[in-house]
């Protein structure tokens, strides 16, 4: 079969077509600004079809869902390995989430592609999806909440996340005997180095070739190795974030991950999202505050939580609360928007 490159997302014109094959550019999320185009070899994608496949059962006569826009590389990905392995794949982005977990229901979905925040929205009033038997996570890491809401919705569904980029796809999966805190052992045929600050280095058959066109992008690529940045840990085979290098700030000479702060406030009762950002502070440089979606009425508790969690200096200093809450196309937060408001 020939196999023809396209993008999604950009102008009409076809990208380039790379050495190794038939490419396609998505887009990255664009949280932290506009989004990128990402360029790929159309094999990068194929091999870890054939890889789930085996490893998690996707495969022909299945009834697959994909929850986001197909911008979304998370959604993209779903729904080309769904028809490559011969799944029926139902796009369900541009309905409401009770209306997307009624038809999960009605159309006997059995596996779902799906990133943290779309699943918050889903876990909400409806049927129990009791067909539903796979949940494969991106995006970020799930709380505890969370998780224990998709068991109510879904008792019979095996929840498997991975941690990725746009740039590199699979770096690691996470199953039910990962340790609380970490992304999962590395997925297979990757490669994972940590070198001078912990920065996480990556080598595999799935990276992505560059960014499209002249843009420099943020990512880098190394004799065939790649980092987006992230630090983390190893231990005894599994990966734990710290997060961005991008991200981290210094409050009176300590470093701080922001998403270290978010990852534990998201798992208190009363946070429905969270974002956590720097301002400037002539004391210390910087002080924390914490952008929050939920119940204002638990601000005490959640601010005490934090402070015998991080620290005075490393918790957040107050809470701004927000009912509606900017998202990336990609259905991330918009921290750029957010960091703007916050400054205005």
């Amino acid at each position: 079969m020939s196999l023809t490159s396209f993008r999604i997302g950009g102008p009409d014109a076809p990208p380039e077509t790379l050495p190794g094959g038939p490419s396609f550019e998505t887009l990255t999320s664009g949280s932290t600004g506009a989004p990128r185009r990402i360029l790929r070899t159309q094999g990068s994608w194929v091999r870890s079809f054939e890889i789930n496949g085996r490893l998690l059962g996707v495969g022909p006569g299945l009834s697959v869902a994909v929850l986001g826009q197909l911008t979304q590389s998370l959604a993209l990905y779903g729904a080309v390995e769904g028809l490559h392995q011969g799944a029926e794949v139902h796009l369900l982005n541009a309905l409401r989430p009770d209306r997307q977990r009624a038809l999960l229901a009605a159309r006997g979905v059995v596996v779902v592609y799906a990133s943290p925040a779309q699943l918050r929205l889903l876990v909400g009033q409806g049927p129990v999806l009791a067909g539903l038997r796979l949940v494969i996570v991106g995006g970020s890491k799930l709380d505890a909440g969370l998780r224990a809401a998709l068991r109510v919705m879904a008792p019979g569904a095996n929840v498997r996340e991975f941690y990725g980029a746009v740039e590199a796809s699979f770096i690691t999966l996470a199953d039910e005997a990962t340790p609380e805190g970490s992304v999962g052992r590395a997925y297979p045929g990757v490669e994972i180095d940590l070198r001078g600050g912990n920065e996480i280095w990556v080598r595999s058959p799935y990276l992505a070739e560059r960014y499209a066109g002249s843009d420099p992008g943020s990512a880098r690529w190394q004799d065939g190795w790649l980092t987006v940045g992230e630090i983390g840990s190893l231990r005894d085979g599994y990966l734990y974030l710290s997060g961005r290098a991008g991200r981290m700030v210094t409050v009176a000479d300590q470093n701080v991950f922001p998403e270290a702060v978010e990852a534990f406030l998201i798992g208190l009762a009363g946070v429905a999202q969270v974002a956590v950002l720097p301002v400037p502070d002539a004391q210390r440089g910087v002080h924390l505050v914490a952008v929050v979606q939920g119940d204002a009425a638990r601000e005490g508790e959640i601010l005490a939580a934090a402070r015998r969690e991080f620290g005075p200096l490393r918790a957040p200093r107050r809470l701004i609360w927000r009912q509606d809450w900017p998202q990336t196309s990609a259905g991330k937060t918009d921290l750029q928007r957010l960091i703007s408001e916050l400054a205005g």
